[in-house]
């Protein structure tokens, strides 16, 4: 049976066959990140897979991570193809470097989880706050349920931590 649930009006559905991507949304809706260990390199993986992507080995445990990182990319969306997101344009597709891993196992080899800016409830960013992140920002995951035990992991500003002055890319 399908895990079946709905994200801004949209169904979503991960079936049977999709063990790893299952346990992943279902650990979210536990509201604590996890992601798939190498038993035998103990690398973290993410996105789900069934091997370890640095040693090929199909043996894996969840490991709960900090769900804390630093903005490594980012892409800024004005123009949304699906109609859920277009209320919420421009919004911001992130790739979060976790501070597990980082660099690890060669430089430039880091955890990274992708995911859009919301603020601290779950809910996607306004306008005035994406304008305030930028690379090098530093983020913590928070989660947006979306029924059948199951959460979207969402990025929003660390406001524990004191921010640098993040990078932008240059409006034309």
């Amino acid at each position: 049976m399908s895990l079946q649930g709905q994200y801004l009006g949209m169904n979503v559905a991960i079936p049977d066959l999709d063990q790893p991507n299952q346990e992943f949304y279902t650990h979210c809706g536990q509201g604590v990140l996890h992601l798939q260990a190498c038993v035998k390199c103990n690398l973290l993986r993410y996105p789900t897979t069934t091997a370890c992507p640095w040693c090929s080995e199909p043996e894996s445990a969840w490991m709960p991570v900090s769900g804390k990182g630093t903005l490594y990319s980012y892409g800024e969306v004005h123009h949304a193809i699906q109609p859920a997101f277009r209320q919420f344009t421009p919004y911001l597709i992130l790739l979060v470097e976790l501070d597990e891993q980082r660099d690890t196992p060669s430089p430039f080899d880091g955890l990274r989880i992708n995911g859009n800016l919301a603020d601290a409830s779950g809910e996607l960013a306004t306008p005035e706050l994406v304008e305030t992140v930028g690379i090098g920002s530093r983020l913590r995951v928070v989660f947006k349920s979306i029924g059948d035990g199951m959460a979207i992991p969402l990025w929003t500003p660390d406001t524990e931590i004191e921010q640098e002055s993040p990078w932008r890319y240059p409006d034309n």
